[in-house]
């Protein structure tokens, strides 16, 4: 009779991150000399995939991605080890004791470099995987700290739908679907069809914050950061105002961008303003999505033998229903 073995899989799918908006302070020097942040952060539901499974006791942790828009953002350093989620599973084995012979697996669908945390999204992935697969169940509130020691955007990104940011990006405080803050988030039209401007050039990060430091924030601006990344790329201001005039209810540039955010009345609106960016070549490409968006987590058992092997699926449970 064939030996067989059990093997744990596991899934996360992470949504990307818009900034409603966006204020940012001065620089803290007890921050790395990273800004103050206070913004309201959106989940859309563009997902990036990230499974993990254990390999063989003393073979290490390896790094496997996949997707259309990859470009070189996959290191050449030595095993991947800069990968955001390469440093969460180094963060989450120092922690918890366990040993990092972990293999991880991202299927990228998030553009990257675009303002939509594309990184922290599969950071946060890693962290909720492992946090299944080696049956720590800790609190949000604890994973959140691991995150937060690794960047800005990653504590929010483990539990995604709508919260309020502080801090240089990880004080994380949820929005509720009972409270008065996501009426007023529904009333406002941040609720239902988004659709993303997106771009081949990738803007970054501390690039936009030098313009910020030099220019300041454009006045009326949702986003602090808007006037400096529009001054890199153009495009983007043209977007925004393209779809304010089409009837948008709200229209921003997200993060550090480059990529929009329009928020649509409709489904109509959001296809007939998708071809009005195309036709004027003020975008790359447009996403369409729907806010907000949580992560889920689906569990898998494999059982392997000598000739065969079955899979047991769990039923995929959404990360934002995790204790606090």
């Amino acid at each position: 009779m064939p030996a067989t073995s059990d093997k744990t899989i596991v899934s996360v799918s992470c949504p990307a991150k818009v900034n409603l908006t966006l204020h940012v302070s001065a620089r803290h020097a007890e921050w790395g000399n990273r800004h103050g942040l206070d913004t309201l952060y959106a989940g859309v539901d563009i997902m990036d995939t990230v499974t993990v499974s254990e390999r063989p006791q003393g073979a290490g942790p390896s790094l496997g991605m996949s997707g259309e828009r990859l470009g070189d953002w996959m290191a050449s350093d030595l095993g991947g080890r800069l990968n955001h989620a390469m440093r969460a599973l180094e963060a989450m084995s120092r922690i918890s004791g366990h040993e990092d012979d972990i293999r991880i697996d991202i299927v990228k669908r998030i553009p990257i470099a675009a303002g939509l945390a594309g990184g922290s999204t599969d950071a946060a992935g890693t962290i909720l995987a492992l946090d299944r697969l080696w049956e720590l169940h800790w609190p949000l509130a604890r994973l959140q700290a691991v995150a937060s020691d690794l960047g800005a955007d990653m504590p929010f990104c483990l539990s995604g739908g709508f919260a309020h940011g502080g801090g240089y990006g990880d004080i994380i405080s949820p929005i509720g679907r009972s409270t008065m803050q996501y009426r007023s988030l529904v009333r406002s039209g941040y609720t239902g069809p988004v659709i993303l401007g997106a771009y081949d050039e990738r803007l970054s990060t501390a690039q936009v914050y030098e313009a910020f430091d030099r220019i300041g924030a454009g006045t009326g601006d949702d986003n602090d950061l808007q006037r400096a990344a529009i001054s890199l790329h153009p495009r983007s201001g043209d977007a925004v105002r393209m779809a304010l005039k089409a009837g948008a209810r709200h229209a921003v540039v997200s993060g550090s961008g480059p990529t929009v955010a329009a928020f649509c009345t409709d489904v109509a609106m959001a296809r007939a303003l998708s071809a009005l960016w195309r036709d004027n070549h003020a975008v790359d490409y447009v996403i369409t999505a729907r806010c907000p968006a949580t992560p889920s987590i689906h569990v898998r058992h494999r059982t392997t033998g000598e000739s065969d092997a079955k899979d047991t699926v769990k039923p995929i449970m959404t990360a934002a229903g995790r204790r606090a």
